[in-house]
């Protein structure tokens, strides 16, 4: 809880920052603009948390978002595909390629680092294969369909407010992911592996099973981030369609109070984090005027996030040590 504060106060300083420094920042243009991609970032942020909470990584978000991003409008508008037909089959391959990545995880004991690192640039080159390079969108035959995913929503009992349609996708995946993470027997099989995964073995926990429950989450939401990213712009190129996405991600997940040792994680804390890089990010191109540092940014949260994470840690062991000793100090003397 101490953690979500913190990020939360400082999500607020930063953007009361940003309104006091730029007229821009507080148009309804920008805002409205800043919700909606805390949305989408937002979900591909919640994926990549469970696969921390194990203890391990996905760089293969981005090339996911790509893949189905170009993927479900060449079927469509290329291959002619019906819409139920080409929404089922960006969905099982986004299954399929989470698991792929646990099953070559766990069952050949490939590093989580190599296996996504080598679907980064499979992924990409498979999209750029199929689609010829070429700028792939819906065009106006599918306009119903943008609408319903990118229009806005009005509150119940709340007149004149309105929220992007996909915050509520976000919310639905939040309320889940939340609920199984904390409030599932599977969840806390993820926190114990994530913690000690030898430990988790011996008390009969299917670790290789949890392992792959990871990284099926994780690409199947990347694919879902992939679709509702596409219909957001209209159009995508795939050579750098997602680029990048797994850093957002990943620097939203730490930030957010995911330990990249595994073991902790919050879903609320990760959808903070997406909204302060993306506040940050936008406050660097309005008030600095040079939107091609964001990345130093982003670089430098996540190493800040790395190292809090690791005085934190070492805090904790010092302070169990010392409770230990001051408890066996205590004992009187000649006890067993």
């Amino acid at each position: 809880m101490k953690k979500l504060l913190g990020i939360f106060g400082l999500l607020l300083a930063v953007c009361l920052f940003a309104a006091w420094a730029s007229e821009s920042f507080r148009s309804g243009y920008n805002v409205e603009n800043l919700i909606r991609r805390t949305a989408l970032f937002g979900v591909i942020g919640i994926g990549v948390c469970f696969v921390i909470v194990t203890g391990g990584i996905d760089l293969s978000i981005g090339s996911v978002v790509c893949l189905v991003g170009c993927g479900l409008p060449w079927l469509l508008t290329v291959q002619k595909w019906s819409l139920p037909g080409a929404l089922l089959a960006v969905a099982v391959v986004s299954i399929g390629i989470g698991l792929m990545h646990g099953l070559l995880i766990t069952k050949l004991r490939l590093q989580p680092f190599i296996v996504t690192l080598c679907g980064l640039m499979l992924y990409r080159g498979i999209t750029r294969g199929f689609t010829k390079d070429q700028t792939v969108g819906f065009g106006s035959d599918f306009k119903d369909l943008r609408v319903l995913a990118t229009g806005k929503i009005s509150i119940p009992f709340v007149q004149g407010f309105e929220i992007p349609a996909p915050w509520v996708v976000l919310v639905i995946v939040a309320v889940l992911a939340a609920i199984f993470l904390n409030r599932t027997i599977y969840g806390r099989y993820l926190l114990a592996l994530g913690r000690n995964e030898d430990a988790a073995r011996y008390s009969g926990i299917n670790t290789g099973g949890m392992i792959i429950l990871a990284y099926v989450i994780c690409s199947s939401l990347a694919g879902l981030g992939g679709v509702l990213f596409v219909l957001d712009v209209n159009s995508a190129q795939p050579v750098d369609f997602g680029n990048f996405y797994e850093l957002y991600a990943i620097a939203a997940a730490v930030l957010g109070g995911c330990s990249l040792r595994g073991g902790e994680g919050s879903i609320l804390g990760v959808i903070i984090g997406t909204a302060l890089i993306l506040v940050l990010r936008n406050v660097v191109t309005l008030v600095t005027n040079h939107s091609n540092i964001e990345f130093a940014i982003i670089g430098t949260v996540i190493l800040a996030g790395v190292i809090a994470d690791e005085l934190v840690k070492r805090y904790a062991v010092k302070r169990r040590a010392a409770r230990a000793l001051a408890e066996e100090s205590a004992r009187p003397t000649g006890s067993n």
